[in-house]
């Protein structure tokens, strides 16, 4: 099944483009970003622009990190509550759309902190707008929300059609100012959703089409975009496949390579698309058994084979410090069982299986 009712503006001015629709969705607009981002992608400023011109007030919640975590969370909903706005636009990176998502719902349904993942207890939201300022998680057209525990150290998220964002503005200049890091690891969290595409058990066929040329996309321009962060045609074409990527898994979910990299980053730091990436390799390889025809089709489509795949990977250059000792496979291997991505996998996997993936690691 594919659902998304989320309306999508993109291209240059797509905030000038959404006027009409941003000032549809109410008369005070909360808005939820990062400390830097929102500000120096000039996001904030088109935003700002349009909201002016059409008579809509607004107040800036500037205080979203990596990673957010429920007490940001609940911060958000508080000064939400307090603000008298009736609706919530996010601007930034995948971290304060999350969070921007679940703070219209915990404020909408007046939710605790122990509350945030209960998904039964969403009834209603507030409107949300998002405006994505990296090309990477797709937040912007899907129903996720992922978020941190930090007194568990656990990272996970929720899936509600209350999360859908009513309106996504997606304006490539908004991605000029990512620096080399953000770029790939955006970037390979936007190939991961791709793939996730094809090995979820929900997958689509009739998403293909968009999973092809969005994967084309990535291997055409995610190195243009590193040598050449200007590159506003490389930026444009690596935001179209952020957003294939997001409306792919609104219908099919993620999967095992989502639920190995959730351990990495709450215990290592790992940036989340780079822990997506250190696996890829694996986890295709895994799912090869299952997958073969489906992934000769993709690899045909590419016009390419799967060492070339791996080979252009390679190339990426991904490392991070990791410390993989047994005391931490013992600790992840039932977060990432536990999971609910774990539900897509195309075939039962095992914890030793779970482990062993952890054990290749570099």
């Amino acid at each position: 099944m594919i659902y998304n009712p989320t309306k999508i503006h993109f291209g240059e001015q797509a905030a000038r483009q959404a006027a009409d629709d941003l000032a549809s969705l109410g008369s005070r607009a909360f808005i939820v970003t990062g400390r830097q981002s929102a500000v120096q992608s000039g996001a904030l400023d088109s935003v700002l622009e349009v909201l002016r011109e059409k008579g809509v007030s607004w107040q800036i919640h500037a205080r979203i990190g990596e990673n957010p975590s429920l007490e940001m969370v609940l911060e958000g909903a508080q000064a939400l509550n307090a603000s008298e706005c009736d609706f919530v636009v996010g601007i930034g990176g995948g971290s304060p759309i999350d969070a921007a998502k679940a703070i219209a719902l915990a404020s909408a349904n007046d939710l605790a902190e122990s509350e945030l993942y209960r998904t039964d207890l969403f009834k209603r939201s507030l409107p949300l707008a998002a405006v994505p300022t990296t090309s990477g998680t797709g937040s912007e057209v899907t129903q996720y929300s992922v978020l941190t525990d930090r007194s568990r150290k656990r990272k996970a998220g929720f899936g509600s059609s209350l999360a859908f964002p009513a309106l996504a503005v997606c304006d490539p200049r908004h991605t000029l100012s990512m620096g080399a890091r953000e770029t790939l690891n955006t970037g390979i969290d936007a190939l991961s959703h791709l793939l996730e595409g094809i090995y979820s058990q929900k997958r689509e066929a009739l998403l293909y089409p968009l999973i092809y040329s969005g994967i084309k996309a990535i291997i055409r321009n995610l190195e243009k975009a590193l040598a050449q962060p200007g590159d506003l045609a490389a930026r444009s074409e690596m935001m179209r496949a952020a957003l294939y990527g997001g409306l792919a898994i609104s219908s099919t979910g993620t999967t095992l390579q989502h639920s190995l990299g959730y351990p990495l980053t709450s215990h290592f730091g790992v940036p989340h698309g780079l822990s997506n990436g250190i696996a890829m390799r694996q986890v295709m390889e895994l799912y090869s058994r299952a997958l073969r025809p489906e992934l000769d089709e993709l690899f045909h489509a590419l016009g390419m084979g799967s060492q070339d795949f791996y080979a252009w990977l390679d190339g990426l250059g991904m490392k991070a410090e990791l410390d993989i000792t047994e005391e931490f496979i013992a600790m992840a291997v039932p977060e990432v069982i536990g999971s609910r991505n774990m539900a897509n996998n195309p075939f039962a996997v095992s914890a030793e299986e779970v482990a062993e993936l952890y054990r290749s690691l570099p």
